[in-house]
């Protein structure tokens, strides 16, 4: 559902009314005749309308997660805000750039349209920016023939798909200026290569047949992204590199989650 488009057309579509009944149908009532209902509803709700389209389009957006492929990070059910102009003012609905700002880091994590269908929304980690060489071999992530910094913090277990219980090594990982967790399953292969997509740029990458890893050079104008739960994370490895265009916002508070309170006003890191 495209919010964003329905919200635009309600905005139209009072606003019109409002203005067609203050440059026409005000004229030909009498001064003392009751506006009509419809007329009513409609300057009620334009403000608000208006205010909620302005809010959500330019300034922050809230977005509710609904699998396990951040964790521990986000886990389902968190209910966080995407700050929408830190990677620039864009149109509303069309999502065309008009004021570049800033451009995602290495680190953060980011809300865009997912490319092999743009009506969904998805939320990772930006691993690679345009120019990289991102690798990924057993498990250990290199960029640019550099090593990611990583420590074993834990473990940390949940339930997965199936109702089965699942147990990772959790990592303290820094990309860029981030520094997160992250987690790991032992024993699952870095990549499933019979799951790989023909993606656009699918060029770019190489696999191991074995699952042992990959490496991609990331294009001009897009960006590598990854799950922080490594194992269990349908990200660029498999569908490609994001572009430019589809990117919705950084993710950067958890403002609710119904199932465990202590994460209301967390910082996404």
């Amino acid at each position: 559902m495209n919010f964003a488009l329905i919200l635009f057309i309600a905005l139209v579509v009072t606003g019109g009314i409002w203005l067609l009944d203050a440059l026409v149908l005000k004229r030909s009532r009498d001064k003392d005749a009751k506006e009509p209902m419809l007329v009513e509803y409609a300057k009620s709700f334009f403000p608000v309308i208006l205010i909620v389209f302005a809010l959500r389009s330019f300034l922050v957006e809230p977005f509710k997660i609904p699998s396990g492929s951040m964790m521990p990070t986000l886990l389902v059910g968190d209910f966080i805000l995407v700050n929408k102009y830190t990677y620039g003012i864009r149109l509303p609905v069309i999502n065309k750039k008009i004021v570049e700002i800033n451009d995602p880091q290495r680190g953060d994590v980011m809300v865009f349209r997912y490319p092999a269908d743009p009506s969904l929304d998805y939320i990772k980690r930006v691993v690679g920016v345009p120019g990289d060489t991102v690798e990924y071999r057993d498990k250990k992530l290199t960029v640019n023939g550099q090593p990611v910094p990583a420590s074993q913090n834990g473990t940390y277990s949940y339930v997965g798909n199936g109702l089965s219980y699942i147990t990772a090594m959790v990592y303290d990982e820094k990309l860029g200026d981030h520094r997160h967790t992250m987690m790991v399953e032992p024993g699952k292969p870095s990549v499933y290569p019979p799951q790989v997509m023909d993606f656009p740029g699918r060029e770019n990458c190489s696999y191991n047949a074995e699952g042992e890893g990959f490496t991609c050079k990331v294009p001009a104008g897009h960006y590598f992204m990854m799950g922080d739960n490594r194992d269990e994370s349908n990200d660029s490895r498999y569908w490609g590199f994001v572009p430019d265009e589809n990117i919705v916002g950084r993710a950067f508070f958890i403002w609710m989650n119904f199932d465990d309170f202590g994460r209301i006003g967390t910082t996404i890191r």
